[in-house]
C-alpha cells in the first residue's frame, strides 16, 4: 500500500530544529539526540528566522532539537520573536530547565509567554523512567510545580503547558481525550500539578526508535500495523500540510520526520536563505510521502499539535 499524494496549504508554522545537542537520550527519539551530539544552527541562519516569520506572515515559531534550550541563541531568538505578535512554542524535555546553566530559563519562558510542550510520556514513575532514563520522572514532577507556580498550566492562553505522551513499544496511542482525563485527574491527585491540554503522538518507526524495533523483531509488525490503521480523513489536517520544517544546517523539509531522513522530493527552493529572499508560493506544491507517513494517519492520527480526529 503506497501513502496516498497530498499537497501543501498556505504556511502556517515554520518548525526549527536549533540542533541534536540534549541532556537526554530516550529510546523513542526520532532524532537520536544526546549529551554527545554537537550539531546546532549558526548564527546566520537564526538570523534569519524573523524575517521569514515577517515575510510569510507565519502565526507560529516551533522551536524544538535535542533539547532547544541548550543552544547559545535560544534566548536571544525568542527576545527577537517575542516583538513579531508571533505564537512562540519551545519544545521542551522539562529536566532541560533543573540543569547548572538553565535554572532561570523558566522565568525567562514565562516573561515572554513561550508555549511550552514538554514530553511526559506517562503518568507513571516506571514507564517514564524506562523510556527517558532515571530519576526523569521525579525531576519533570519538579519541573512541572516550577511552571504551575510561574502561572503555566491554568488556562491563561499567554502560559499554555501541554504535555506529549508517547505510549510504550511498537502500539499506536489511545484516545486523547481519554487519556487527558486520567493524566489530569493522576498528576493532580497524586502532585498537585496541572497543565492545559495532552497531546498523544505515535513513535515513528524511524532512527533510534526503529533500531529499538528492530532489536525486538517488531519493526515490521509495526509497520504492518500503522499501515493497517491508515484512516483517510486525517489526510485533511496532518502537519506537512501547513508546516516548513527547518534543520540545524537551515535545509527545509515537509516535517520533522522527513528532515530526519533527509528526503526532500518536492520543496524547492530548499534552504532558509532561499526562503528569506523573496515570497515563494508553496501553496498546491505535493508534499514528499512515505511509508513511515503512515504513522500520522494511524487510527485516530498524530501530529505535533497531538491526535487529529
Amino acid at each position: 500500500m503506497d501513502f496516498p499524494v497530498i499537497r501543501r496549504k498556505k504556511v502556517n508554522t515554520l518548525q526549527v530544529n536549533l540542533g541534536y545537542k540534549c541532556n537526554q537520550a530516550c529510546v523513542h527519539c526520532h532524532v537520536d539526540a544526546s549529551p554527545s551530539r554537537t550539531e546546532m544552527m549558526n548564527e546566520y541562519n537564526i538570523s534569519l528566522i524573523p524575517e521569514v516569520l515577517k515575510t510569510y506572515r507565519i502565526k507560529t515559531l516551533d522551536i524544538t532539537g535535542g533539547a532547544p534550550e541548550m543552544h547559545p541563541l535560544f534566548k536571544e531568538l525568542i527576545h527577537k520573536v517575542s516583538k513579531l505578535n508571533v505564537k512562540i512554542i519551545d519544545r521542551s524535555n522539562l529536566t532541560i530547565l533543573t540543569e547548572p546553566g538553565y535554572l532561570s530559563l523558566a522565568n525567562y519562558l514565562a516573561d515572554n509567554e513561550v508555549t511550552i510542550i514538554a514530553s511526559l510520556p506517562c503518568y507513571e514513575e516506571k514507564n517514564v523512567d524506562f523510556q527517558r532514563g532515571k530519576d526523569v520522572f521525579k525531576k519533570s514532577i519538579k519541573v512541572l510545580k516550577m511552571l504551575n507556580e510561574l502561572g503555566y498550566g491554568k488556562g491563561d492562553k499567554k502560559l499554555e503547558l501541554d504535555l506529549v505522551f508517547n505510549p510504550i513499544g511498537a502500539n499506536l496511542p489511545p484516545s486523547q481525550y481519554e487519556l487527558e482525563k486520567k493524566y489530569k485527574d493522576v498528576l493532580k491527585t497524586n502532585y498537585n500539578v496541572e497543565f492545559d491540554n495532552l497531546l498523544v503522538l505515535a513513535n515513528m518507526p524511524i532512527k533510534r526508535f526503529s533500531s529499538f524495533l528492530k532489536q525486538q523483531g517488531k519493526l515490521n509488525e509495526y509497520q504492518s500495523l500503522l499501515q493497517e490503521s491508515h484512516n483517510e480523513a486525517n489526510l485533511e489536517s496532518v502537519m506537512c500540510r501547513d508546516t516548513i520544517s527547518v534543520n540545524w544546517e537551515g535545509n527545509l523539509f515537509d516535517c520533522d520526520f522527513n528532515q530526519q531522513l533527509g528526503i526532500n522530493e518536492y520543496l524547492h527552493p530548499n534552504t532558509l536563505k532561499d526562503l528569506a529572499s523573496g515570497n515563494i508560493l508553496f501553496e498546491g506544491k505535493k508534499i514528499t510521502v512515505a511509508e513511515h507517513c503512515f504513522g500520522c494517519t494511524a487510527g485516530c492520527g498524530s501530529s505535533c499539535g497531538g491526535a487529529l480526529t
